[in-house]
């Protein structure tokens, strides 16, 4: 049972809102600095975006396989466990990343930055949902996600103002190992220590898909947030693709990431702060569904428009995108403590892994001739969005939810 009472802005709610911070920042990272990381390496520019979706693809299959490993660490030795391990492994990694010289070397570091990426947010919103008083769940998350899109706003930022790209790696990596520093006070949940030395199964992976109903569970949660990163992984982290054959000029995936996260901001906060007003986590995400759909019309409708006009359907689109904490919650809260964290972890992560799918699902859309790169694109989004609508109408509400049970 827990016992000790926090606050909103106690030490645990406060660190992993940074960790987040620090975990945006190293994960948009590339999509800020690929063009430019991947030209000094010699590559010429018809390779930057094939090359860029693969080492995208890789970054994110790295995330598959360390929210696995991160959740399962969670569920059988403690949330801090993986506080402290993905933080150090993937700020390593991006120090590495600053001193890379060729094409392998890019992929198999950011594949390693990817694993370390995976077991931040997981964690986070596992440790704070089981500490928080109930009804604060929510608001926790808001403040969390408004410092992750405070570390996609620094990137882009920091691209303009520092030219190497190799130092904004060496940034990102000296944060995220200040910030394993001031981790050392955090206490581990009461919710996952209550457990002790019971016989209560801790991390068993193939409990996800030994049940039925917990199996769809599983899947409902992964399903709700692929808008999120068909928005991030496809639409903003090629943006000068889609902007070079809408007639827009002047368009860079930088600052179409700098507009998006200012969006996601707004959304993120306005997320956490509606699911509270409504008592519900299911109207919020309708809601934010709806405003994406729009913007998502805006954003293929357009041709021959100003650079403003462009990025201000990139901001629209970071708003209705603006869920990533509030489906991460939604998910957590559906799943007993002795898998809770290996539910969270995973599901951010395969939410993330899908982006490797839609990327292939859109190189075969467009390559058919009668359909190209901008139809093919919002075929896709069409398929997105009936998808996670679905899955989110069969998901059981959960807002105010007592999260003291085991999974059997």
């Amino acid at each position: 049972m827990n016992k000790k009472e926090y606050g909103l802005l106690s030490l645990p709610v406060i660190v992993a809102a940074l960790g987040f911070y620090v975990d945006i920042f190293d994960l948009l990272l590339f999509g800020v600095v690929r063009i430019k990381s991947l030209k000094s390496l010699g590559l010429p520019e018809d390779a930057v975006l094939s090359k860029g979706e693969l080492i995208v693809s890789i970054q994110l299959i790295g995330m598959v396989v360390g929210g696995v490993l991160w959740g399962i660490i969670g569920d059988k030795f403690g949330r801090l466990k993986v506080l402290f391990g993905s933080i150090l492994l993937y700020s390593l990694a991006n120090i590495t990343n600053g001193f890379i010289t060729d094409l392998n070397q890019y992929i198999i570091v950011r594949f390693i930055a990817g694993v370390g990426l995976a077991g931040e947010l997981g964690a986070g919103i596992t440790l704070t949902a089981e500490i928080l008083p109930k009804e604060k769940r929510g608001l926790a998350g808001t403040i969390i996600a408004s410092c992750g899109v405070l570390g996609g706003i620094s990137a882009a930022l920091l691209s303009k103002f520092i030219t190497d790209w190799r130092t904004l790696y060496f940034i990102g990596g000296g944060i995220g190992l200040a910030l394993l520093a001031l981790r050392v006070s955090v206490a581990e949940s009461e919710m996952f220590t209550s457990l002790g030395n019971s016989k209560v199964q801790r991390g068993n992976y193939l409990l996800f898909f030994n049940n039925k109903n917990r199996f769809l569970r599983f899947a409902k949660g992964m399903l709700i947030g692929m808008p999120v990163w068909y928005c991030i992984g496809l639409l903003m982290f090629f943006a000068n693709e889609f902007a070079t054959r809408m007639g827009v000029q002047g368009i860079t995936p930088g600052d179409a990431i700098l507009y998006q996260y200012i969006g996601l901001g707004f959304g993120d906060v306005s997320a956490g702060l509606i699911s509270q007003r409504l008592q519900s986590r299911k109207k919020a995400l309708y809601f934010f569904y709806f405003v994406f759909a729009i913007f998502m019309v805006l954003f293929f409708t357009q041709h021959n428009s100003s650079p403003a006009w462009f990025y201000f359907i990139c901001a629209g689109l970071g708003f209705g995108s603006g869920i990533s904490v509030l489906y991460i919650i939604t998910s957590a809260e559906q799943f007993g403590t002795n898998l809770r964290a290996s539910a969270s972890s995973s599901i951010t992560n395969i939410v993330r892994g899908f982006t490797p799918l839609l990327l292939f699902i859109f190189a075969q859309l467009r390559e058919n001739k009668a359909i190209g790169y901008i139809k093919g694109a919002w075929l896709l989004g069409i398929g997105v969005m009936i998808i996670s609508f679905t899955a989110l109408y069969f998901t059981k509400e959960s807002f105010g939810k007592d999260l003291d049970f085991i999974e059997e």
